[in-house]
């Protein structure tokens, strides 16, 4: 099991890690065609794609435009080094000052760039600033030098940016919906996703794929467990009795509890003497209520989750009873299969949807979640599709899972992996287009 787990544990090997290699080789390869050999094989090319290589390309117009500017600033201040050291013989001998002059010229190369706006692409002017001067005064040639390394460099610049924004022919499937577990994407509601994950995510998001993320939770752990994620299509939350937009922090569609058999749960939770939280959909907001006594778990669950902006606790009594989408008892473990016994003994004809989850952030407690019977997630799901779609449009979906549940970013890697090949299979795939 050890031995399983770790390696499970291995990191993926990214998008990035390949795409760097490839234009690595490519460099090399141009080089060798060129006639370098050896020692003689020139490692500004190389060096440069390395730099340039990034995991994810938002806009590849701006994202080529910036890099060249970038090495058009090393290779000016370069050249002008360059032109200005070997017009001063002295430069040669007093090694101390050469390299205090190198340093500055490096200073003015990043320093233009942040003056240009384009402070993602500093590092990469200092780089090319070294790569053509470094060698003096141990150049033959000073400025056929010079003129070379930039060639290189620039050669680096077009291999990175080449291999970044290649991708083999595909063709998108635009009338699918994508339905994941925020489950299978992170380790729990309390972890925010791997940036990996994250890249992967945002990145087929942007390209038009329609990934709605469904979640057993309310909205309140998005901001945690999602981070930057930029997702156009509305989530299902509080599992399946609610959607939610991200993009405009709004409820677009609630399943609330039929009043009449919420009053009907209420009176026998009262009877009972259980305590418990009435969650509500009030003005785009979660807001809770509470019922009885707190016992311990419920105050350690208070104490977690009251610091939330997403959400308002309140205290006094419920008033508008069309907005309950469902009510929750918390329990130690060993006392809710009691609690749920009860109420399914005192609630036979069970106009109602429980289910029971463990509760991580109160160690040794569980709860009971009590939904509309209309409130689970394929009702949810053909709410959303209806919702997505355009006049005449078919929607097909598809809902990948995980079978054995998140054990590392791997796993969710190769989830997305699979959403990825089904909305953009390769043309010559020998695969079969989804249905």
């Amino acid at each position: 099991m050890d031995i399983e787990k770790k390696i499970r544990n291995i990191p993926h090997l990214g998008q990035r890690i390949i795409k760097t290699t490839v234009a690595v080789f490519i460099c090399l390869l141009v080089c060798y065609i060129i006639g370098y050999r050896g020692a003689q094989m020139p490692s500004e090319a190389c060096i440069t794609a390395i730099i340039c290589m990034q995991p994810l390309v938002r806009d590849t117009r701006q994202y080529a435009i910036n890099r060249v500017i970038g090495t058009l600033v090393g290779s000016v201040w370069g050249l002008l080094l360059l032109l200005i050291l070997t017009s001063v013989p002295a430069a040669a001998e007093h090694y101390t000052l050469l390299y205090l002059v190198m340093a500055i010229g490096m200073m003015l190369s990043i320093y233009t760039a942040v003056l240009l706006g384009k402070n993602d692409t500093s590092g990469l002017a200092a780089i090319v600033f070294l790569c053509i001067v470094i060698a003096f005064p141990e150049i033959d040639h000073p400025i056929e030098q010079a003129a070379l390394r930039i060639a290189y460099v620039f050669l680096g610049t077009i291999v990175a940016i080449a291999v970044n924004t290649f991708r083999l022919p595909r063709r998108k499937n635009g009338n699918m919906v994508f339905f994941a577990r925020t489950k299978d994407l992170v380790p729990n509601r309390f972890s925010q996703m791997h940036p990996a994950v994250q890249f992967r995510l945002n990145r087929l998001g942007q390209d038009g794929a329609r990934i709605c993320l469904m979640s057993e939770h309310a909205p309140a752990f998005f901001a945690m467990q999602l981070g930057h994620t930029e997702l156009g299509t509305p989530m299902i939350v509080m599992d399946g009795a609610a959607i939610y937009s991200t993009k405009d922090n709004s409820y677009l569609w609630t399943q609330p509890m039929e009043e009449a058999n919420l009053k009907a749960l209420l009176d026998v939770l009262n009877g009972l003497g259980y305590s418990y939280f009435i969650y509500t959909v009030h003005k785009n907001r979660t807001s809770i209520f509470h019922a009885g006594g707190y016992t311990k778990e419920e105050r350690q669950l208070l104490e977690r989750m009251k610091s939330s902006p997403y959400r308002d606790y309140l205290e006094g009594e419920l008033t508008d009873m069309s907005e309950v989408v469902y009510v929750k008892i918390v329990s130690e473990d060993s006392r809710i299969a009691e609690v749920s016994a009860a109420l399914h003994k005192a609630l036979p004809e069970r106009p109602y949807r429980m289910v029971v989850r463990s509760q991580d952030y109160v160690p040794g407690a569980s709860a009971v979640y009590i939904y509309s019977s209309l409130a689970v997630p394929g009702h949810a799901r053909a709410v959303l599709m209806d919702m997505l779609k355009n006049d005449g449009e078919e929607l097909v979906f598809d809902e990948p899972v995980l079978k054995d549940g998140y054990r590392s970013e791997a796993d969710a890697m190769r989830l997305l992996g699979k959403i990825e090949k089904k909305y953009e299979p390769v043309l010559f795939s020998s695969s079969r287009p989804a249905k």
